[in-house]
């Protein structure tokens, strides 16, 4: 158990934030004496407001508390998943299955008299399988994440993901080294939001734009992607792993277009940028604790559904590359390049899936990447991790339907 308090100053363009473990109301005046004394000399000051208890809706449903089940019955969900992973191939080496709960109350209040609370209940299992093939060795992942109760963790649902993470790792130390080339690609739903969030999101978080140091600066009212493409960060989208009734400011969270049919609306934001940049507060002022500031993140970012079949973009591919599952990546905010793992892909040919592929990195500028796009499918799906920026981490989900991009670089083996 981790309690404490921060408090933020500000004054004009200057900024004091103080943390510390606490419990007691003559420690945190003292904690907030501190930080405003490194901002006094010069400052304008103001008489608080009185705080007024405010509620904000909820978007988790939480039927069982996690700190209500017995340990037991948690080990027991781990030696299933470790029972059904080795169980699928004799190739199966290692399995490391993990399981963690958290339970956030939160608390804000400010001069303005706002006092708000929230409370986050997230949870996280995750298997991972490494599979050996002569001297190859190969892994495969799946987690179940959410912001949500223990009702989550079904049987099936644990053991669906332990049988996906072997079935990916088997797959891959048999499969052939994936060709480096420039190729059409169909990346399945299944796949998650990888894509978007790492090519995209980050370069729509407000403080960066307000800096210039995004490919996205002051293009608000641009055209940024395929009229096929928009895109939304939904911090009320239910129980998934970025949700929350609040920001870490307490202003309510939101579904924020942020670019609709191609063209950029608007940024994520806090409350310091959304005032300098004269657009509305988003709720994405997100922390990993009451020990940092908060500053502008995702949530749960996704691209659209569309409206075409998922199987018409494969069956429209002649020769090209199926991603059904990413990785993790890197970007260059400034530039929008980027280079993604692929952990699972075949090979497209005639409009069929062929030969599995491993090894494969998808690589690319993510604006151009967003503008070529050419089919969105009608389907959506998630993937779930925790996004790090600025030393702290923030768990997020992202989504995407399937999308075919009509070219685009696929590293691998040198043919």
């Amino acid at each position: 158990m981790d309690q404490g308090a921060g408090i933020r100053v500000t004054s004009g363009e200057r900024t004091t934030y103080a943390n510390g473990n606490m419990a007691d109301v003559d420690d945190l005046i003292a904690l907030a004496g501190r930080a405003a004394r490194s901002v006094a000399d010069g400052g304008e000051l103001h008489e608080a407001s009185e705080p007024e208890p405010d509620s904000v809706p909820g978007h988790s449903t939480v039927a069982i508390d996690p700190r209500s089940v017995a340990v037991e019955r948690k080990l027991g969900l781990l030696r299933r998943a470790n029972e059904v992973a080795r169980s699928l191939d004799p190739r199966v080496q290692q399995v490391t299955a993990s399981y963690g709960e958290s339970v956030q109350e939160i608390l804000i209040a400010n001069s303005e008299g706002l006092l708000r609370t929230d409370t986050r209940v997230r949870l996280n299992l995750a298997v991972h399988v490494v599979a050996k093939q002569g001297d190859v060795l190969e892994s495969g992942f799946e987690a179940l994440r959410g912001t949500a109760g223990f009702e989550m963790l079904t049987d099936q649902a644990v053991e669906q993901a332990a049988t996906d993470a072997s079935r990916r790792a088997v797959l891959n130390v048999g499969a052939e080294p994936a060709p480096a080339g420039t190729y059409t690609v169909v990346l399945s739903s299944e796949a998650g939001g990888t894509l978007i969030h790492e090519s995209v999101g980050h370069g729509l978080e407000a403080d960066l734009n307000l800096k210039g140091l995004s490919v996205y600066s002051g293009r608000i009212g641009q055209k940024v992607a395929s009229e096929l493409i928009t895109v939304i960060d939904d911090g009320t989208d239910p129980d998934k792993r970025g949700t929350s009734a609040m920001d870490d400011e307490g202003t309510p969270t939101n579904r924020t277009v942020l670019i609709e049919n191609g063209i950029l609306r608007t940024y994520l934001s806090d409350r310091k940028h959304a005032e300098k940049l004269g657009i509305p507060r988003s709720g994405n002022g997100r922390r990993e604790s009451f020990r940092y500031l908060p500053i502008c993140r995702m949530t749960n970012t996704m691209i659209a559904r569309g409206r075409s079949d998922p199987a018409e973009l494969l069956r429209s591919v002649k020769d090209g590359v199926f991603v059904k599952k990413m990785g993790g990546g890197q970007v260059d905010v400034v530039s929008g390049n980027f280079a993604f793992e692929i952990t699972e892909c075949y090979r497209i040919r005639d409009g069929k899936l062929a030969e599995p592929l491993r090894g494969a990195t998808l690589v690319g500028q993510g604006p151009k990447l967003m503008s070529e796009i050419d089919m969105v499918g009608s389907d959506l799906g998630y993937s779930t991790g925790t996004c790090g920026k600025d030393g702290q981490g923030a768990p997020v989900a992202d989504a995407q339907p399937t999308i075919r991009i009509p070219s685009v670089v696929v590293g691998g083996k040198l043919k």
